[in-house]
C-alpha cells in the first residue's frame, strides 16, 4: 500500500510542473503557442530569426531589436475576434495595451496591435490574420531612431507649409 501512495505521489510531483510549463509560458511564445493549441494549427517559427534580428539591429543603428515571428500557413478554424483579442492580452500579460484593433465584417481579416514601454525603446506586438494566414511578430523599436527616420522621406515644398496643393492651381479659369 505505501509503495502505490509513493507511485502516485511522484506522479503527481512530476506532472505539475510540466502542466505549469506547458500552460504557463507567457509573452511571443505564450501566445503562439495558445494559438497552436486553440485553433488546432501548427506555427512555423522563421529560421535563424536570431541572426535576421541581429543583422537588422545593425542595419538600422540600434532601431530595431528582439525580432521574433512565427507564421500560420493553413489557418483554417474560425476565429472570434473578441476571444483572438483575450488569447493575446492575457499571454502577454501586464504592460501591454491594445493600439489598433481592426477585424472585417465577417472576421476572415483580423489585425492586433499591443504596444508597451521598453525602458527608452517601445515594444511592438502583432498579430495578423488574413483569410488562411496569420502572422505574428515581436519586435522592440527605438521611437526617436524610428521617427527621425520616418522624417527622412517627409516631403519638403520649400514653403515650410502643407505639402498639398492642387496641380491645376495654374489652370486657366475661364
Amino acid at each position: 500500500m505505501r509503495f502505490l501512495a509513493a507511485v502516485a505521489i511522484c506522479a503527481i510531483v512530476l506532472m505539475v510542473p510540466v502542466a505549469v510549463l506547458a500552460g504557463g509560458a507567457n509573452g511571443f511564445d505564450g501566445v503562439v503557442t495558445t494559438l497552436e493549441h486553440r485553433y488546432h494549427a501548427h506555427a512555423t517559427r522563421i529560421p535563424f530569426v536570431g541572426l535576421i534580428s541581429l543583422v537588422a539591429h545593425k542595419a538600422t543603428s540600434g532601431g530595431v531589436a528582439g525580432l521574433h515571428v512565427a507564421e500560420f500557413d493553413d489557418f483554417n478554424q474560425q476565429v472570434d475576434g473578441d476571444e483572438l483579442n483575450n488569447i493575446v492580452a492575457d499571454k502577454l500579460g501586464t504592460g501591454w495595451s491594445r493600439m489598433i484593433r481592426d477585424t472585417s465584417k465577417h472576421g476572415a481579416e483580423q489585425t492586433l496591435i499591443f504596444t508597451r514601454p521598453d525602458g527608452n525603446r517601445m515594444g511592438l506586438f502583432i498579430v495578423d490574420l488574413d483569410g488562411h494566414e496569420m502572422d505574428v511578430v515581436q519586435i522592440s523599436v527605438d521611437p526617436d531612431h524610428l521617427n527621425q527616420s520616418i522624417g527622412k522621406y517627409k516631403h519638403h515644398d520649400g514653403d515650410g507649409g502643407s505639402a498639398d496643393h492642387d496641380d491645376n492651381s495654374d489652370a486657366d479659369s475661364d
